[in-house]
Order: structure tokens, then sequence, then C-alpha cells
């Protein structure tokens, strides 16, 4: 980034400058932190008058701040200083509109103040949103200097998870067998999940903790249905009977054992196996992010075989068209050169050259990667990597299990992402929820099991 500026000396009356600007919801909610002004009108999703239309009204004070932006960058620029500033609104500005502010230079006086009249109005029609007239301290001294580096902001909401969550409620609601939900985080989740219609829970466990569990967290599940089971193993294999009778169409993990959940799911005869191997995929909504990211496996296979990974690319790559996503496949490893010293980078480049012919369907695959190159452009540049995966990843295939729940966790903790988990390769979706989880993620991983299920009975 490059600034400049123009010193009292060398402005001109009648010179002028501009910026244009999209305004967007991540604006209004910067906004918001910023100055604690959190008038609902102003964020993404409120309807004051109840019209049925979400206001999104810029701040008008962010708006004028555009004016700022001009005086400080532009004209005159660096070292300008404000004295005063009036302002009339004629009309608003609304999230995902494009507007132009403007400066014009209108008199120098002797004492270094200058008069400029300001502008902001909005491109589509060229109506004025604000006028006014601002007072300022020119720059006696002159500044041009490149390479500032100016932090850069995320903010931290989820609109890939709120975007599939509106996807997932209008579809059929999805008969559920929760297994073993007798604590708090499992019950409360499969009632949230209820309320906003994606299952029907049918709750399986012990009755008596299922009920304690429920008035414990004060929560009503009266509606429900309670399938009593004297253990967990019981629980589990009373889900997979009911998935087989069909009155379950998902399983959602309670409180219990993954593997002891699993199990009876992968018994040859009364099990939910279908071919494949079970899988497990995050899909993570990153802040920042122009897409969710998908990371596998990172909860079921340990030290994944060559044709285990073929399996995990394959249902990562089907859950991604599901989700209406255009599947990227990027296979990590330490290095993105094939080195026989690391078994990984070989899987990874036998695993791009099996999608190459037809192996593996419906997606890019290409590898090996490193985590660098796989999601950032820059960082594939570097490396000379070109076609349509490295730095554009949005599918992760980890080397481990070790390697997938290190990530997921970095992903959630460090980078403030929200995961929905999800078990494929069974005869219905999975949904693999951990004590931790949000009731966000929760809720995400329901969704992503409802659309993925409606997209493939469409099929």
């Amino acid at each position: 980034m490059r600034l400049t500026n123009k010193t009292l000396s060398e402005m001109e009356v009648g010179e002028t400058a501009n910026i244009r600007r999209l305004i967007t919801t991540e604006d209004l909610y910067v906004f918001a932190a910023a100055s604690g002004n959190y008038n609902p009108m102003h964020l993404e999703d409120s309807d004051l008058d109840g019209d049925g239309v979400k206001e999104r009204v810029a701040p008008g004070m962010f708006v004028a701040s555009l004016i700022s932006a001009v005086l400080g960058t532009q004209l005159p620029g660096p070292g300008t200083l404000y004295r005063r500033q009036s302002l009339e609104f004629h009309t608003q500005a609304h999230a995902g509109e494009e507007v132009c502010a403007s400066v014009t230079v209108l008199d120098k006086v002797n004492d270094g103040d200058v008069h400029l009249a300001t502008t902001v109005r909005r491109l589509a029609d060229n109506s004025l949103i604000v006028s006014g007239e601002a007072v300022v301290r020119a720059p006696l001294t002159k500044f041009d200097k490149s390479g500032l580096d100016i932090p850069g902001l995320i903010v931290q909401r989820h609109r890939h998870f709120e975007a599939l969550l509106e996807r997932a409620r209008p579809l059929p609601i999805m008969p559920t067998a929760v297994v073993c939900p007798d604590d708090a985080n499992s019950l409360e989740g499969a009632v949230l999940a209820a309320k906003e219609h994606l299952i029907s829970p049918l709750l399986i466990g012990r009755t008596a903790a299922i009920q304690a569990a429920a008035a414990a967290s004060g929560v009503d599940i009266s509606a429900f249905e309670i399938i009593d089971a004297a253990t967990d193993a019981e629980a589990a294999q009373k889900a997979c009977a009911l998935v087989h009778d069909g009155r379950a169409a998902a399983v959602m993990k309670g409180h219990l054992h993954t593997d002891d959940l699993l199990r009876p799911m992968l018994d040859k005869t009364t099990g939910l196996r279908v071919g494949r191997r079970f899988t497990h995929v995050f899909v993570m909504d990153v802040p920042g992010l122009a897409e969710p990211l998908m990371v596998t496996d990172a909860a079921i296979n340990i030290d994944p075989d060559l044709m285990t990974k073929v399996d995990i690319c394959q249902n990562a790559i089907d859950l991604a068209l599901s989700l209406g996503i255009d599947p990227r496949v990027g296979v990590l490893s330490a290095v993105e050169t094939v080195n026989p010293a690391i078994q990984s980078s070989i899987d990874a480049a036998l695993l791009s050259k099996m999608a190459e012919r037809g192996q593996i369907k419906g997606g890019q695959v290409e590898g090996p990667l490193a985590m660098d190159n796989a999601i950032d452009m820059g960082a594939a540049r570097t490396k000379g990597l070109k076609g349509g995966v490295p730095g554009r990843a949005n599918i992760l295939v980890v080397p481990s299990i070790d390697s997938g729940n290190m990530l997921a966790k970095q992903l959630s903790f460090v980078s403030h992402a929200e995961g929905a988990g999800l078990v494929l390769g069974a005869r219905v979706p999975v949904i693999l929820n951990s004590r931790s989880d949000t009731p966000m993620s929760r809720l995400a991983s329901c969704a992503v099991a409802a659309v993925h299920r409606f997209a493939r009975n469409a099929t």
C-alpha cells in the first residue's frame, strides 16, 4: 500500500479526490464493535418495522467516515488533521450498495486551514446520501511511502453455516436416532435441532438418565419418544435397527464413546455398512474464508492406507457436491514434492493420479501439497504450483488422525471456526458431535446431514 499527500502549497482550489466503497455486512459488524452502536437496524438480520424486509441500514457516521478516509489518504492525505466537519444526511445507504465519497477544495486560508466540500453518493443512481463541509489543517511536509502494514480484521461470524441452516430448514424433518442423550450437551443439542425443524429426535438410552438430564437442563422432552436401552452398546444397536426399520433417517451421537457408537454399525449383518469405509468429515466455517473448508479424516481412521484414503476423498467429494460446493481436494503432506521417505507424499501423488484416471470421481484432487500452498494462492505461486487446486483447496485430506485432529482444533480455537462433524459411508448420515461443540456447531452438523441426505435421495 502506497500513500502520498498534497501539502498546503501544492493544493489548488477546485482540486478533487474520491474513493469508491462497497458496503458489506461485515462493515456493519466492525462498526458496531468499534463504536458500541448496537442498534439492530444497522445489523444484518433486523426487521424492526415488520415488513418482511431486513433493513441492513449502514450507520450514518460509518458512511460519513468514508469522507475522512479521502481526507486522510488522498486529499490532502497523510498528515491531515480535522478542525471541523458539518454533515447533512439526505437518505440512507445499505449493505450491498456501492458508494463514492468525494472532497473538493473550496478555499485555502493563510493560517494553514483548508475548506473542502464533502459528499457521499450512491453509485447506482448518483443519489446524494451525505453532504457537508470540512475544515482541516493541511500537511506542510511531503509524505510518500509504500509498504505500510495495516493489520487486517476478520469478523467472527459464521455466514456459511447461517446460509446452510437456511437451506436445511425447508427440507423434510429428518427422523434421527439420538444415542445416549443423557447429559446436558447432547440432549440440549438434539432439542435445539428439533426446535429449528431440522430433526425429529428418537431418544435411545437409559430412560431415567435421559429424564434426569432433561430435568437438570430445564428442557421439555415430553414430545419425543424415549426408547429404553440398558447399555451404550444396546442403544447403538437399537439405533441401527431403527434405520433398518425405516424409522430413522440419521443417527446422532450422544453421551457415549465414538467407538461404542460405530461398532454395531460395522456389523456385516445388522449394521449400516454400504460398501465404502466409514470416514469422518469436519465441515468448517472459518471466518474470512469465502466458502466452507472440509478437513478429513480427523476422527475415525487413525493411520489410513492408500485405499482408505480413496474412500476418504470420495466421501468428502460426494458431501461437497451435496452442499453445492465445487470439490477441490488438497491431499496434505509436509512437502509439495514426492519424497520416498515420506509416505504421505507418495499416497498424495497416487491419489492425484487416480483422480486423473477416474478412480476418484466428481472433483479435482491434487497432491502432495503442504498446508500453506494448499490454501494460500501466494504460497502456491511462490512454489510454482499450477492448476485448480493449489491455493484454492476446500477439502483437506490429512495424513493421519493426529494431524487432522490438530488441524481441526487449531481452526476452531485459534481461527474461531465452527465445525460440523459427520460420518460418511454408512446407510444414513451419522452426526458426530463432541462435548465442546457450541450450539451453532450442533445445528450445523444436523443441517449438513439433512442437506446431504436430501441431495443423495434426489439423485
